[in-house]
């Protein structure tokens, strides 16, 4: 399996200009949301440009890059994907289609992104990660 391209253009800074390259991005993402699995609901890509201190321009395209990239992580690694913690909230509940899209380059999901499928596929990978990563005995109550 090839590494995914690295686009220049997304390099960023957060508060603090601290260089943001999608690898630390892609860190950052994946530590904040194995902290939120306890809470068992996913956050919209918007919340997760805000959680990450994202600096405009491409806020939400940066964060689909990163998780992108924990797709391609977590597929290598045969784990759930994480991302499917993060929704659209255009989307009735379900990732933009773009997660659908790289699920199936990763050999994972094999249909239609606005069928019946997906949304089984994303139900099933949601609770999957939150299985893994949310610790039985701690809260699942919101902030």
């Amino acid at each position: 399996m090839t590494a995914p391209a690295v686009d220049f253009a997304a390099i960023t800074t957060v508060a603090g200009n601290t260089p943001n390259t999608p690898d630390t991005l892609a860190g950052r993402l994946r530590a904040h949301l194995q902290a939120r699995a306890t809470r068992r609901s996913p956050i919209t890509y918007h919340d997760a440009a805000t959680a990450m201190r994202l600096s405009p321009p491409h806020t939400i395209h940066q964060v689909t890059q990163a998780l992108e990239q924990l797709m391609v992580q977590d597929a290598a690694a045969d784990r759930p994907f994480i991302a499917a913690m993060v929704i659209g909230k255009s989307h009735g509940g379900l990732p933009a289609p773009g997660f659908f899209d790289c699920a199936t380059r990763l050999g994972r999901f094999a249909g239609d992104a606005t069928g019946p499928g997906a949304r089984v596929f994303h139900a099933a990978q949601f609770s999957a990660a939150l299985a893994l990563w949310a610790s039985p005995g701690e809260s699942r109550n919101g902030e």
